[in-house]
């Protein structure tokens, strides 16, 4: 039997759907206007600037950033394209390819960050109560907690 929303659960839904789209979009927007990349493309610097040797297994990277390893792929191929990641062979399994971050990677990431912190404090946080962020927090954690594998 299919339990279906009730009214408040039902608009509790379609803000939760329509705020996590305009935050996107917004960020989005920032990033490609001022950096010239998607947030995908930024997620994924980030992720590598904060790994061991600024590397990640393309495997483990998909985890990361939420992504098929097909979409990880493209977007790493668009990255080498730009001279900010390159990838590396695994010496010790041929089946593995590692993502490393380069050096102009590593400088378009920081040039890039403060816009976008700012950008996600106008976007989010400014808008919320100290008491709101903190539910937040509880309330994506508890998300999370409950769909990790």
């Amino acid at each position: 039997m299919t339990r279906w929303l009730d009214d408040d659960e039902q608009c509790t839904w379609r803000a939760f759907l329509a705020a996590s789209q305009l935050v996107q979009e917004e960020l989005d927007r920032q990033l490609q206007r001022d950096s010239g990349m998607p947030h995908a493309y930024y997620a994924v610097l980030v992720k590598l600037s904060e790994a061991p040797d600024r590397m990640l297994r393309m495997s483990e990277l998909a985890t990361e950033v939420n992504s098929s390893q097909s979409r990880l792929s493209h977007a790493v191929a668009r990255l080498e394209e730009r001279g900010w990641v390159r990838r590396e062979p695994c010496a010790a399994d041929r089946r593995v390819s590692w993502a490393v971050l380069t050096d102009e990677g590593f400088a378009v990431l920081a040039a890039a960050a403060p816009g976008h912190v700012e950008a996600v404090r106008q976007s989010l946080f400014d808008r919320l109560t100290p008491e709101q962020v903190r539910q937040l927090a509880g309330i994506c954690t508890a998300v999370l907690r409950e769909t990790a594998p």
